[in-house]
């Protein structure tokens, strides 16, 4: 093992220098516990939807490929990376839990046998939760305090278990994919910092830059603090692109990249940068040099110009919505905060506390006109975020006199006969802030031009 932080100390040393238009399949959910016979006529009528209805027209009307988007975008840098590492790399910097054990327990206040459903769409046993309290063991909160690092793309967990939480299923907008144990996930080789472990062993409790909760034990690794501070000095390649293979030099896979990733430089080379990466053996950690390719890949932040936003929203073209990170995929939050950190912007993880980020206008309480009016006028195109209570959108400009949107979305609220629906997105699009109102079903009020609340711009 001296021999693998001897490599690492030299490593660090050395470091130290047009998409076609796919139309949508309609789903007018509606949920209910017991359908009386006007819900069941009109679960009939909805079947019967003209073909029309079968397609948003925003995806029709508005290009569905970036390129079309940043065509007058200025070049400049939008925040600095000593900034941006102090952040990212906050976590190795402390001694403690930051994050307060009142904090660190909100689930377990939120979620009760009362309102929780499991995996069979049925009630959970209050028996559920009382071993829940008891895997926990937050007794010994903040008692290892270890710097420790992701080893592949993790969940992390409101309680140390696999099982899903849902609320109550019937209604419109839960059950499946809404896991509300699902906090986040977080990339292969990230910091982290262990508070403590759960009574099996299983799971330990971590906080990273962003988001706390329960990861399994085996898919981390400790690290001392000597390296990680080296790990820092270090140049660091940012990760533009999601899913290309990263291999150890003997060529096992390791894991896949995801946009937003930082790895430390150990040496640059003609197509291509080694990078320090991790492993685990016998549950510490092992030290790889591992190739990147520059067309996926740069060292340091980049400027916000139109070649490089466009690298990086195609970067993650591919992602589905997925609630949490469900999946390895991503929501509306997490899709901004990727984005962003090439840029060096460092964004929360909630959309709550993203909206609060920059500089905050309100638009509460206004009018669809008076917002419009004041978004065209001052949102920056790629740099402005815009907010409505539980989602959150990137401003890209202003197309056909309309404000567009880029936005990780599950679907469109809809209404009949008083009963809430949804037609599935699920997945991330350019769009005007009301997409949808063409359905018939469309739940005027629900749009996100009627329900925006603020926009930030950066």
């Amino acid at each position: 093992m001296k021999y693998l932080y001897a490599v690492l100390y030299i490593y660090l040393l050395v470091g130290c220098s047009q998409k076609e238009i796919v139309p949508l399949t309609p789903i007018e959910q509606i949920k209910v516990d017991k359908p009386t016979t006007s819900v069941k006529k009109t679960l009939i009528k909805v079947k019967k939807v003209e073909k029309k209805d079968d397609f948003l027209k925003d995806l029709l009307l508005y290009p569905q490929h970036i390129e079309v988007y940043t065509k007058d975008i200025n070049n400049s840098y939008i925040s600095t990376q000593k900034k941006f590492e102090k952040k990212y790399f906050r976590v190795w910097n402390i001694d403690n839990m930051s994050v307060p054990l009142n904090d660190a327990m909100w689930a377990y206040k939120v979620f009760t046998s009362k309102n929780s459903y499991g995996e069979n769409l049925k009630k959970i046993d209050s028996s559920f939760f009382d071993q829940i309290k008891i895997e926990s063991d937050f007794k010994n909160y903040s008692t290892i305090n270890k710097r420790a690092i992701s080893l592949y793309n993790l969940n992390i967990r409101a309680f140390p278990t696999d099982n899903p939480v849902f609320m109550n299923p019937t209604k419109a907008g839960e059950g499946f994919p809404f896991d509300y144990m699902q906090n986040s996930t977080i990339a292969p080789n990230k910091p982290l910092f262990v508070s403590h472990y759960s009574k099996s062993k299983k799971w330990v409790f971590i906080e990273s830059s962003f988001a706390f909760g329960w990861v399994k034990a085996k898919d981390i690794a400790f690290i001392d603090k000597k390296y990680t501070d080296m790990w820092q000095k270090a140049k660091q390649v940012f990760l533009l692109c999601d899913d290309e293979k990263i291999y150890t030099e003997d060529k096992k896979f390791l894991f896949d990249t995801r946009v937003g990733m930082l790895l430390p430089l150990i040496n640059e080379i003609d197509d291509g940068y080694n990078v320090l990466t991790i492993s685990a053996f016998k549950h510490k950690a092992y030290y790889h040099s591992s190739y990147i390719p520059k067309n996926i890949a740069s060292i340091g932040i980049i400027e916000h110009n139109e070649k490089n936003i466009n690298k990086v929203i195609n970067g993650m073209k591919y992602t589905k919505y997925g609630w949490g990170g469900l999946f390895n995929q991503r929501d509306c939050s997490s899709t901004l905060r990727d984005f962003f950190i090439p840029f060096g912007v460092w964004l929360p993880r909630n959309s709550h506390k993203q909206s609060l980020s920059g500089e905050v206008i309100s638009l509460d309480g206004l009018t669809k006109s008076e917002k419009i009016k004041i978004i065209k006028s001052k949102a920056i195109p790629f740099r402005t975020l815009l907010y409505k209570r539980g989602h959150i959108a990137l401003y890209i400009g202003v197309r056909d006199d309309n404000v567009m949107i880029f936005q990780n979305v599950w679907g469109v609220k809809t209404k009949i006969d008083k009963q809430e629906g949804r037609y599935i997105i699920g997945k991330s699009v350019f769009s005007t802030l009301e997409i949808g109102k063409e359905l018939r079903y469309f739940y005027k009020n629900s749009s996100m031009l009627s329900q925006l609340k603020s926009m930030s711009i950066f």
